[in-house]
């Protein structure tokens, strides 16, 4: 066992110098204006499961996921990507999606649908606020004392509830939106995300009851999305501006 830790911090030592490359300090930053308030969401305490209690079924599942996703980190390349994907920041997670969206994402290129993303996003995001700080629940990394895929982000994110998966309602949440917008392109966005989310657990940041969660609670907060008329009207601005950009690339 001592052997195979050591092979384990000699295979990640590389990728902790990459982590330190693109970890984000201020990992929990707000951006614009939402379009709905946290009580104008879905209510998570009210229709979403808790997280697993320990010693459940559910709990074991947890973490033989998070040795799954230990695994994974033996692989450079997926390794390497879960480190890109711990970015949390709009502008950001917009670069990474640009390519499976089809067209570059960015406040100067896209302004409309950045916008959409942007307020969108930040909506989504409030949804997690309230379990977060309800359950208080440990992650992974701390719970077994072992060190993540992304060590910059561990202090700032040791007393931040585990459950949902910020970063996974976001990057959820960016794939409907941007679906809404170009639907050609929506199996390659939802395989992003869906991958988006597996790379918190495979960082160790998240259990897997954390993105399943997230998951739920970002697809409720989107239907919602589409009660709201500024939503609306954003939409329908980012989706004239896609298929503008789109006859002009063409």
């Amino acid at each position: 066992m001592k052997s195979h830790s050591f092979f384990l911090r000699l295979a990640f030592a590389p990728l902790v110098v990459v982590a330190m490359l693109f970890s984000v300090p201020s990992v929990l930053a707000q951006g614009s204006k939402p379009y709905l308030s946290a009580q104008e969401l879905p209510d998570a305490l009210y229709w979403l499961p808790a997280p697993p209690a320990p010693g459940s079924s559910q709990f074991m599942y947890d973490i033989s996921q998070y040795y799954w996703g230990k695994a994974q980190r033996l692989d450079t390349a997926r390794a390497s990507k879960a480190i890109r994907e711990a970015q949390y920041e709009i502008e950001d997670m917009a670069r990474q999606f640009s390519t499976a969206f089809g067209m570059e994402i960015s406040p100067k290129a896209t302004p409309a649908i950045y916008r959409l993303l942007d307020r969108g996003l930040n909506s989504i995001r409030l949804s997690g606020t309230k379990p977060k700080a309800t359950y208080m629940r440990t992650r992974p990394y701390v719970y077994f004392n072992e060190p993540t895929l992304v060590p910059a982000d561990e202090e700032v994110l040791r007393t931040n509830g585990s459950y949902p998966s910020g970063h996974t309602l976001r990057g959820w949440g960016m794939a409907l939106l941007l679906c809404e917008v170009n639907p050609a392109a929506q199996n390659e966005l939802l395989k992003l995300a869906y991958e988006w989310g597996q790379s918190r657990v495979i960082a160790g940041f998240h259990w897997q009851s954390d993105v399943d969660a997230s998951r739920m609670l970002a697809a409720a907060c989107y239907a919602r999305l589409h009660t709201c008329q500024a939503f609306i009207d954003d939409m329908a601005a980012a989706q004239k501006e896609y298929t503008s950009l789109s006859k002009k690339n063409h």
